[in-house]
């Protein structure tokens, strides 16, 4: 996952959230914006330099911040789909995450992403593995589906 747009990544774990509950091998491997989605809510304190510093203040971190690809509206767009959202029973980005992680779902931050942005352990949820791209390559070799969002 590539991208960091909230209704990119709900289409993402909605995708796999439902082959899991098929009992397919899942991975969702998260690289450059796409990150954004394994950022916990809150700010960690750590350290870090000026350029990581100013990398942190232009990402939405944490899945329910992230923006959408279309219709965002300077920030309204986000709260008018999560109303929608709720207004369905649908389930919201934070909750897809969650249930797929209760499913083995196999989520994996893109480490060199990771460095290049100044993201620490610490900003990050709970349960992910870090690998690169090599790690990704060999999964997807494996599968008999690959997407990229």
């Amino acid at each position: 996952m590539f991208s960091g747009d909230y209704d990119k990544a709900t289409a993402a774990y909605i995708i796999a959230n439902g082959a899991a509950a098929y009992d397919h091998d899942v991975t969702i491997f998260h690289t450059f914006w796409g990150l954004n989605a394994l950022c916990k809510d809150a700010h960690a304190p750590v350290q870090k330099g000026f350029l990581e510093k100013m990398f942190a203040k232009m990402m939405p971190c944490g899945a329910d911040r992230m923006v959408l690809s279309q219709m965002n509206f300077a920030g309204i767009g986000p709260k008018l789909i999560k109303h929608v959202i709720k207004k369905h029973n649908a389930m919201l980005l934070p909750q897809l995450i969650d249930m797929a992680k209760e499913q083995g779902v196999k989520l994996v931050a893109c480490q060199m992403t990771v460095d290049l942005l100044g993201l620490k352990t610490e900003e990050l949820i709970d349960g992910i593995e870090f690998a690169g791209a090599a790690a990704y390559l060999a999964d997807a070799s494996e599968g008999n589906v690959n997407l990229f969002i």
